[in-house]
């Protein structure tokens, strides 16, 4: 099978691992759900990568670091369960599967599988951005957890509105699916946190950066990725330009002080 292919079948198949555990272990503490689902899920994946791509490096949230790999340039990133808070609450649905692969520091195939409402999203078959909803203000998508303080900082200075939501990956396919314009996260982020669903919201159409602008880059020495944008493309410049005068304002406040 192609890249695309095995991506949504990588990602649906840990997906379908880890609401079967869910299922299966009900006597499980939350902790341990977590820890098992992180661990079987993983397993699954690395298990699969090394029969159908044995050539390529991987890089996993759940594993120290990259695999050796033979200088194709072609490195597999995953979050075997991105949402691991969210997941051992059996009343959440928002967490997901990351599988994305970067080639030269370039996404070129991505999947990422929402179990709990039984659908994936990937570059095989690209679903079009939802049309635009008719609101007053776009709608954010932010941490519940982990709410970056640039998105406050935006809020004062655009009229937008603040929704939480769980994992990133739930953030993301939120705006292929219309329940959100865009998605912003500053203060801390790892590759296996946005390459997957960069790859799918990328082949929607969506725009995806930095939160500066500057194209996302993939497979570096190491794999912090700190900042993200994703919005439709018609608000891609007022988003950038929202948050340029948020960093002018803070570098204007640090001199001040």
């Amino acid at each position: 099978m192609d890249d695309h292919t095995l991506a949504r079948y990588l990602a649906t198949a840990a997906g379908e691992l880890l609401l079967g555990l869910r299922r299966d272990h009900r006597e499980s503490s939350g902790a341990e759900l977590g820890e098992e689902g992180d661990r079987q899920a993983n397993t699954l994946l690395l298990k699969a990568l090394a029969e159908h791509r044995p050539e390529d490096a991987v890089r996993s949230e759940e594993s120290d670091d990259v695999t050796s790999a033979s200088g194709s340039g072609r490195l597999w990133i995953i979050d075997p369960l991105d949402g691991t808070r969210e997941y051992r609450d059996r009343a959440r649905n928002d967490w997901a599967v990351h599988v994305g692969l970067a080639e030269n520091g370039t996404l070129v195939a991505g999947a990422v599988a929402v179990p709990a409402i039984g659908r994936t999203f990937a570059t095989d078959r690209p679903e079009p951005l939802a049309a635009a909803a008719s609101h007053s203000r776009p709608r954010v998508a932010v941490s519940r957890s982990h709410r970056p303080a640039v998105v406050d900082a935006l809020a004062e200075k655009m009229a937008v509105e603040l929704i939480p939501m769980g994992s990133a990956g739930v953030k993301a396919i939120a705006v292929l699916t219309g329940a959100v314009d865009a998605y912003i996260h500053a203060g801390g982020q790892y590759e296996w946190d946005s390459a997957a669903p960069v790859a799918v919201l990328a082949a929607a159409g969506a725009h995806a950066s930095r939160i500066d602008g500057s194209p996302l880059i993939y497979g570096n020495p190491t794999p912090d990725l700190p900042d993200l944008l994703i919005c439709r493309p018609e608000l891609k410049e007022e988003m950038l330009a929202g948050l340029a005068a948020v960093a002018t304002s803070e570098i204007g406040g640090a001199d001040a002080g």
